[in-house]
């Protein structure tokens, strides 16, 4: 799990530090879903179930947050962003 910053910010480009807290706050939150998912999986009571399973959807909001934030402040992410949406149109159309 995420407990530390993956990435020594002092050796980030200035301009570039709040684009990559953006990545790493994308990459806590997809590791809390991943975690709250899995712990669901494995509660035996329906009660706790049901609240973890709110928990991660909540972390994937947080997600989608973080990632408009970094698609308004990074141009070459939406650009790839839409890259990737042709390619798997392309994939799924074949």
């Amino acid at each position: 799990m995420l407990s530390q910053i993956p990435l020594d910010l002092s050796k980030v480009r200035k301009e570039d530090i709040d684009k990559e807290i953006m990545r790493i706050g994308m990459i806590a939150e997809l590791d809390a879903v991943n975690l709250y998912e899995q712990l669901a999986a494995m509660a035996q009571s329906e009660g706790l179930k049901k609240t973890l399973i709110d928990i991660a959807k909540e972390e994937k909001t947080h997600i989608g947050e973080f990632e408009a934030l970094l698609l308004i402040n990074d141009p070459e992410q939406v650009s790839e962003n839409t890259k990737a949406q042709e390619e798997i149109k392309k994939i799924l159309s074949e």
